[in-house]
């Protein structure tokens, strides 16, 4: 068992000189009130808590005792903590939310949202939907044969859908025609008008009238980062003069009463409440000449986009979002509703896609920092040797003429002069050591600059990206295209911040890098609820002490995303929620092994024992080694095979 934090967010303060510090200080800090949806907070002792609950009861728990307790049993860090409680909470927000709506306005339908595959396809994940959904009759959407074929291991509900998306091969078809004669709701969804001809022939063959829905290409976009999904460039979807032909062909071969469905998709993630509403009622004026068409409908499919605010700052920026689940619910009921009584069409029943918003907060990765490497600043004036080349001596003296009145001058000239100095090196007039004792000069007057700026009103263009060049860089263990490949795919903002320590001030001024060999493998960007950030408050490292950080709402996308650079492969994953009020740990899953990621890109690891005991033994006989040496180094060979592809301590 893990133990409950004794308690919710508290002033608890330590004192750094003459300021005093609060937890609550650090969890406005970091926006956690924000972006934690009521998921997350920070205790009295300074951990971040996540908020469970069963169906009994509720509790607070501190991350910082789940880690120490996962090291207690062995786990090593990074880790992936997935919390099932969330996923219940946010899908029980999703329906209840809908439902909310449809009776409030006197809406004439029902509501039955899909889960999409895609957007985290582990077991675990589609069991707990599966299961916890039930009570909404929320179903599952496949894009893909391999999607499908789980959907239909784990949906045998009658009241759920199963939106077939994607391309669609004769295997695929008939797949999803035997299940419906099963008595499951299959949707075969039209991505494009060549797989009708296919569709009607497996019917024929089959013997099964399949339930048809057609994908629409919108004029009107989306907005934010996957806003091209919709409109005349989309990559899926008929657009007008498209639909019309499958119309026309569906009432030739007597199959138009087997379309029962428009789905549209305008893109993952939007941020504006404005585009959605213009969306749906393009989409939905659409179903209203499908039904004067002639064809059966009864459904619409409004897709996924629904936006995860990332950043805490309720607006339209790509990270985050100007409307809440409840709001979104409403205005697209409202939308359709009101179209549909003008058209004289019966209101459809609803289903929404919305994975994103369903499992981002599911998920958080933790890890700990290795080391730090310290920004190259200099409180210290450095020494002057008694016979210092001339740029030396005039970077010493932009130093003595520093003050608040001419700092514009004076960086323009220490840059100036550390340059000359770099150009003397490299043609030969000017040593190692007295190139370095310039750049450290040059280090200390940006120092003092950096301090004296924080105190001005108005700050010189130049100086303002000061702050970010004086940054530490604090590495971490784990890998940035493995765990949260967004991050550096498409710059998406993910909430990072330490667990602990949280009743200090974080003094540090951070960027976080990986462990792999690339410089692209660093978090450099942080949410603000203004702007983008540069850099991320952390606390220095202490002894003996370690540090712990993690990345929050990963449970969208990341797993499924992550690559093998440097072939570092899976993070352990633990299941946490929350059983007769006591939080418990299932779930779990190792991580991959060295063993593991080298047989992924088509390693044998016999044959890699096999080929290193040769040249070790090549190494015996040439006397390099001695037997028991050799013996000692096989078995370190055979456990490096068989670790953690992550850093061991």
């Amino acid at each position: 068992m893990i133990p409950p934090s004794s308690a919710a967010t508290s002033a608890k303060s330590t004192k750094r000189g003459s300021e005093t510090w609060t937890t609550e200080k650090s969890s406005e800090l970091y926006g956690v009130e924000s972006w934690g949806h009521g998921f997350f907070g920070v205790n009295k002792q300074g951990h971040v808590t996540v908020r469970l609950q069963d169906e009994e009861s509720k509790a607070e728990i501190s991350l910082h005792d789940v880690i120490e307790g996962l090291r207690d049993r062995g786990t090593p860090l990074p880790v992936l903590l997935r919390f099932r409680d969330l996923l219940h909470s946010r899908i029980t927000e999703l329906n209840l939310s809908f439902r909310k709506a449809i009776q409030d306005s006197g809406y004439r339908g029902e509501y039955r949202g899909v889960y999409p595959i895609k957007v985290n396809q582990q077991r675990q994940v589609l069991e707990e939907i599966s299961e916890f959904g039930k009570r909404y009759h929320y179903g599952l959407e496949a894009g893909s044969k391999p999607e499908l074929i789980a959907a239909l291991a784990h949906m045998h509900d009658p009241e759920a859908y199963i939106i077939c998306n994607g391309y669609k091969d004769e295997e695929f078809i008939d797949l999803a025609l035997h299940s419906q004669k099963m008595g499951l709701k299959i949707m075969l969804v039209l991505e494009m008008p060549s797989e009708l001809d296919l569709i009607l022939e497996r019917s024929r063959a089959t013997g099964v009238l399949p339930n048809l829905g057609v994908r629409v290409r919108l004029s009107t976009r989306g907005s934010g980062h996957w806003q091209e999904s919709a409109g005349d460039k989309s990559v899926f979807g008929l657009n007008a003069a498209q639909v019309i032909q499958v119309v026309d062909k569906l009432k030739e071969v007597g199959y138009l009463g087997c379309l029962k469905m428009l789905h549209y998709h305008q893109g993952s993630q939007i941020p504006n409440i404005a585009a959605i509403r213009e969306g749906c009622t393009e989409a939905v004026r659409m179903y209203c000449d499908l039904v004067k068409e002639g064809a059966t409908m009864g459904v619409l499919d409004i897709g996924g986009g629904m936006a995860v605010d990332y950043d805490g700052s309720h607006t339209n920026f790509h990270s985050s979002c100007n409307y809440s689940v409840a709001e979104y619910c409403s205005d697209v009921v409202e939308v359709i509703g009101q179209v549909c009584d003008k058209a004289g069409v019966p209101h459809p029943n609803l289903i929404s896609e919305s994975g994103r918003a369903v499992v981002a907060y599911y998920s958080v990765l933790v890890f700990n920092i290795l080391d730090v490497t310290s920004a190259q600043t200099s409180e210290e004036a450095p020494p002057i040797p008694e016979k210092a080349p001339q740029n030396l001596i005039n970077i010493i003296e932009v130093n003595n003429a520093l003050s608040e009145k001419n700092l514009q001058e004076c960086f323009n000239d220490a840059v100036y002069y550390r340059d000359q100095m770099r150009a003397q090196f490299f043609y030969g007039s000017a040593t190692l050591r007295e190139r370095g004792l310039a750049e450290a000069w040059f280090w200390h007057i940006l120092t003092r600059i950096s301090k004296l700026i924080s105190k001005l009103d108005d700050i010189p263009e130049d100086l303002r990206e000061l702050s970010s060049t004086l940054v530490d860089f604090y590495y971490g263990n784990f890998s940035l295209f493995q765990s949260v490949p967004d991050s550096w795919a498409i710059d998406q903002l993910f909430p990072v911040m330490p667990i602990h320590r949280l009743d200090e001030k974080p003094n540090q001024r951070a960027v976080l890098a990986d462990i792999t060999c690339d410089c692209d493998g660093k978090i450099d960007r942080f949410i603000d609820k203004e702007d983008v950030a540069k850099i991320l408050p952390l606390h220095e490292l202490k002894a003996d002490d370690p540090y712990y950080v993690a990345v929050f709402l990963v449970g969208a996308y990341q797993e499924t995303l992550g690559d093998l650079h440097n072939l570092l492969g899976d993070t352990n994953v633990v299941g946490v929620h929350l059983e007769n009020g006591k939080p418990v740990y299932t779930h779990e899953v190792e991580g991959d092994t060295v063993s593991d990621v080298l047989s992924y890109v088509e390693y044998d690891p016999k044959d890699l024992v096999t080929r290193f005991r040769n040249f070790a033994e090549k190494a015996v006989v040439d006397g390099r080694i001695s037997p028991k040496e050799r013996r000692e180094i096989l078995d370190r060979y055979r456990a490096g095979l068989a670790g953690y592809t992550y850093f061991e301590s």
